[in-house]
């Protein structure tokens, strides 16, 4: 498959290339934060939450420092109602200056709709499991990869970046373990068609420091590791240590969800992101820069577990005794 041209959000000149250190293990010196909690964090939640408190999350997160904050996404209400207020949250929210809001679209439907909100960057899913692939968005891998070959070719007509997620990269919910090398040839083939970034998701928590690496490595070999991110639920308390290892591989794109929120429609017994203030306060502490306020953080943090009516999972600030 011919690489095709491959569109950059403005904030991502500033992060690319990762420096040669990377290779020797060194820290990155700057880490992109991606923040999917008013996406992938409310999507599992039983309860529809307003509107209006969904606009509030993305606003009060625009105030943080955040340079990508993942809005929302344009499915079909039946398959994720929580969603189903798409057009009224992207219309709804400030959107400030250098930071990117990008959405979810599963197919050129979704992308159309995106668009005509006024969404300026999308992401596309799929995953290195074919069962999960089917169940999440009942195709097979390869057809899903046509579908998004619509969009991609429909995004590059109106230089819109496009980014692609990779699920169950460490595990499967139907399918168990899932190989490292399946993994890089889905990263490779969706890096190739044009995604700018391909984020990397341990869907249902279940990696260890010793599978991220393993996983790591064979992707390395087909996609860039600057074009790489993680996105580790802590389903088993694995998230941060898997961080770790991916940065000390030259990943410097990682995905969190404030107040740990989260989990998969699809995925039974997912529990959340990594939260965003326990990654923020890791990262502080290497002394890596992620332009990120904590405290901004935290209480945006508060204001979404009250709303939820929930204790936060976030680790920080059940220490902080915040709620």
């Amino acid at each position: 498959m011919a690489a095709a041209r491959r569109l950059l959000p403005r904030w991502a000149v500033s992060l690319r290339p990762v420096s040669a250190a990377a290779a020797a293990g060194a820290f990155p010196k700057r880490v992109k934060v991606v923040e999917v909690g008013p996406r992938d964090g409310l999507q599992n939640e039983k309860n529809v939450v307003p509107t209006a408190v969904k606009i509030n999350l993305i606003n009060m997160l625009s105030e943080t420092g955040l340079q990508v904050i993942e809005a929302t996404s344009f499915v079909s209400p039946k398959w994720v109602p929580q969603m189903a207020d798409h057009t009224e949250v992207m219309q709804g929210i400030n959107k400030l200056p250098g930071v990117s809001y990008p959405v979810l679209t599963p197919n050129l439907k979704g992308f159309q709709a995106a668009v005509a909100a006024g969404a300026k960057e999308v992401s596309i899913f799929g995953a290195a499991s074919e069962l999960f692939t089917k169940k999440n968005i009942n195709c097979s891998i390869e057809e899903s990869l046509e579908r998004f070959d619509e969009v991609m070719t429909a995004a590059r007509a109106a230089s819109i970046p496009v980014r692609g997620y990779v699920s169950c990269v460490l595990g499967c919910p139907y399918e168990g373990k899932i190989s490292a090398a399946k993994v890089a040839e889905v990263s490779k083939k969706m890096y190739s068609m044009g995604c700018y970034e391909i984020s990397l998701g341990d869907t249902i928590g279940i990696g260890t420091p010793g599978s991220m690496k393993e996983m790591l490595t064979a992707v390395m070999k087909e996609v860039p590791v600057g074009a790489l991110a993680v996105h580790c639920h802590d389903t088993y308390g694995q998230a941060l240590a898997n961080i770790l290892v991916a940065l000390q591989m030259g990943v410097s794109v990682v995905d969190a969800s404030v107040a740990g929120l989260g989990g998969c429609p699809y995925a039974q017994g997912a529990s959340g992101n990594v939260a965003t203030e326990d990654l923020v306060y890791m990262l502080n502490g290497l002394g890596i820069h992620t332009g990120v306020d904590l405290q901004k953080l935290m209480d945006t943090g508060t204001f979404i577990c009250n709303a939820l009516n929930r204790r936060t999972n976030s680790k920080v600030s059940q220490a902080s005794c915040r709620l």
